[in-house]
């Protein structure tokens, strides 16, 4: 009988001495390999939507350094496209919405189509076709605020104030599209499971800007609802939540949220998350991306300290967010090595 994949074993609450790696972003820009691919296509949600190369992309860090997963290569902001909100990304300035600025803007807001996303679940079937034996898939969706707060401002924003100001003036608006982007995250993961991933993660990227009630109003709550409803449909798929900046909140999320794993940011203290979680929660994380752009020393040293914090319990060695482009091949090499020399 063939040996569970690393990162599924972990999922399932198993320590293991050498954990599991892989990183937030790992397709992407750093590598040559992807910004060769990257330029035959005209815009970065026509890549997202070709399957070809979005496999190909998807397969290029596990061929370069053979990471214990491999992530769908695609983005967040598919679930408003598929919504009939205009998405664009324009170079160097990251992604562009037409902004829901109203609460009549979101009420006019087309009924999520679950087909439109039928390129996606094509990269999925050619990927898991392509995979090693022993490295697990995984999809993805944003966790609703995140997603409704580039919906409402149109791009990224330091604070998101845009979306604040909405919830605050228009609760229920705000509530409804919460609502909307839930159900439409359940129905795509569930879809995305269907087509060949074993694992799902949800991405919670500015929840750290909300003040204590309104993150667990709009961040918590809403991805509990997402876990449960995936779990509903596919109860043995494991789910990691990744709420960005939940810092002391982390202790009851791993309560109420019911997701098999939660990645922690660079921000928050390894040591600290151990102790204020129960010993078979696994977590994922947390290196600074900017280390890895450092490299040397420093790399070894922080590395060093992330595995000795989570010893003997069920861990997944990534980054605290998604790794820079800056960063130089050689130093993830390092990483991996530094990682797995007790393999």
């Amino acid at each position: 009988m063939a040996e569970e994949k690393a990162l599924l074993s972990v999922l399932r609450r198993q320590a293991r001495s050498v954990p599991p790696l892989w990183l937030m972003r790992q397709a992407g820009r750093y590598l040559p390999e992807y910004r060769d691919v990257r330029a035959t296509t005209k815009s970065f949600l026509d890549f997202c939507y070709s399957p070809q190369k979005a496999a190909d992309v998807t397969l290029q860090p596990i061929r370069r350094f053979h990471f214990d997963a491999a992530i769908l290569f695609s983005d967040i902001l598919v679930v408003p496209d598929a919504m009939g909100q205009r998405v664009s990304f324009e170079s160097g300035a990251g992604p562009r919405l037409e902004p829901i600025e109203t609460p009549e803007q979101a009420h006019r807001l087309g009924e999520f189509k679950l087909e439109h996303l039928s390129p996606v679940f094509e990269t999925i079937d050619l990927v898991k076709t392509a995979l090693p034996s022993d490295v697990a898939f995984i999809g993805f969706c944003g966790a609703p605020f995140t997603v409704v707060s580039y919906m409402i401002a149109g791009q990224g924003t330091p604070d998101q104030a845009p979306a604040r100001l909405f919830a605050y003036r228009y609760p229920d608006a705000f509530a409804q599209l919460i609502d909307r982007v839930v159900e439409a995250s359940i129905d795509y993961l569930a879809r995305q499971i269907e087509a060949g991933v074993e694992v799902v993660q949800i991405f919670d990227s500015w929840a750290g800007v909300l003040p204590a009630n309104e993150f667990q109003r709009w961040s918590a709550e809403p991805v509990r609802r997402i876990v449960e409803g995936v779990k509903a449909r596919h109860p043995l798929t494991p789910v990691i939540a990744f709420i960005r900046g939940a810092d002391a909140h982390l202790p009851k999320l791993t309560q109420m949220i019911g997701a098999d794993a939660y990645g922690i940011d660079t921000a928050l203290d390894a040591a600290w998350a151990v102790a204020h979680t129960a010993s078979n929660v696994p977590l994922q994380g947390n290196l600074d991306p900017l280390v890895l752009v450092a490299g040397g020393e420093a790399l070894d040293r922080e590395v060093d300290s992330i595995l000795a914090a989570f010893e003997g319990r069920p861990h997944i060695f990534n980054l605290g967010h998604g790794i820079w482009q800056q960063t130089p091949i050689e130093n993830v090499e390092r990483l991996v090595a530094r990682v797995r020399r007790g393999a």
